[in-house]
Order: C-alpha cells, then structure tokens, then sequence
C-alpha cells in the first residue's frame, strides 16, 4: 500500500475535520493539547478548539501537520511543528528541551479506523520528518511512551511508539517519565542537518 502524504493546507481542512472529527463530540482534541497551554485548553470547548486549528491551517506558514492518503482517501494525520509553537510542550516540566537546538516536535498521530495496521503512521512520521525538513529544522524529535515490554496502552498510542521512531532513523536521547501512568517517556530525536 502506497501512502501519500501532503501538508495540512487549507484546501485540505475537510480532510483533516473526517480525521479528527469523524463524529461530532464535545471531547474532540483537535490536536490541540500540545498547542495550548494547559489553562487556556481547558477553557475551550471542542468546537473552539476545532475553530484554532482551522485558523493555524488557514494562514500558519508552515502548515501544522501532514496528512495521509491512500488511494486518494485521507488515512491520517500528524501534528508536527516547531516545539517553540507548542505551548504546552514549551513550558512542559516532565519533557524538558534537550538543548538549545531549535528542534520541530511530532506530538501527534491519528489513523482512522479502516487505514489502522497498514503503515500509515509510518509514511506520515517520514512526511512529518520531511515537512519539518523541507521548512528548516535542524532536528525532528518525538515523545513516545516506552512499554517496557509491554503493549501500548491504547490511549497512549497518539504519541506514536518507540520502536517506529527507532526504525525511521530517531536515536534515544533521554528518558524522562510522563505524569499520566507512570510509564517513561523518551525523547527521540533525528537529526536533519
């Protein structure tokens, strides 16, 4: 199967909102969790925080994340941009800044349901890598749980797995332990320069 990945433009945003919006939820992220400060997340609703993503694919330059298609139907999506425009990434105490690199962060993927297990998160982590690319940054960097042996705790999928960023090419960089289950974290990075 072959995936094409293309940036999150905003002739694209029907296909962004069937990916990350399939059904009409009060719940719905909109991959805004990493891009708002905690505070001002907790705030918006989900149809507002849908509203800041379509204003960031309508006028960012660059756009805020890729997305998949297969045969010409969108598979996916994936939220990568400067770790600086993350605000809450930014500011985060648990997945500090390894240096002074200004590093682009992938915080985000969203397969749907029909396109899971197929590689899709795959291509858009290598779209990911060349959008950052194509746009400068010196460095990519992710933030996977480690299982530990273990599966992936499904709710914790969204952050891509180690072993995926490992076959694109990302070496460990530090381990740190994310807050929500007491599982480490790892900050991977690759370097593009």
């Amino acid at each position: 199967m072959t995936v094409e990945v293309r940036p999150a433009t905003a002739e694209r945003w029907d296909d962004l909102r069937a990916v990350l919006q399939p059904k009409k939820s009060a719940h719905t992220c909109w991959c805004m969790a990493w891009r708002l400060t905690t505070g001002d997340y907790g705030r918006m609703s989900a149809d507002e925080r849908g509203a800041h993503l379509r204003s960031l694919v309508e006028s960012a330059d660059p756009p805020p994340g890729v997305l998949g298609y297969v045969d010409g139907e969108v598979a996916g999506w994936c939220n990568v941009a400067p770790r600086k425009h993350l605000d809450r990434l930014a500011s985060s105490k648990t997945i500090t800044p390894v240096d002074e690199v200004p590093v682009w962060s992938v915080t985000c993927f969203v397969v749907r349901k029909d396109f899971r297990g197929k590689g899709v998160a795959t291509a858009l982590l290598e779209g990911a890598v060349e959008h950052a690319r194509a746009h400068g940054a010196p460095a990519v960097e992710g933030y996977p749980v480690d299982p530990e042996g273990d599966r992936v705790n499904p709710t914790l999928a969204y952050v891509g797995t180690m072993e995926m960023f490992e076959r694109a090419g990302f070496r460990r960089v530090k381990r740190t332990e994310a807050k929500s289950d007491k599982r480490h974290r790892w900050v991977l990075r690759r370097d593009l320069v």
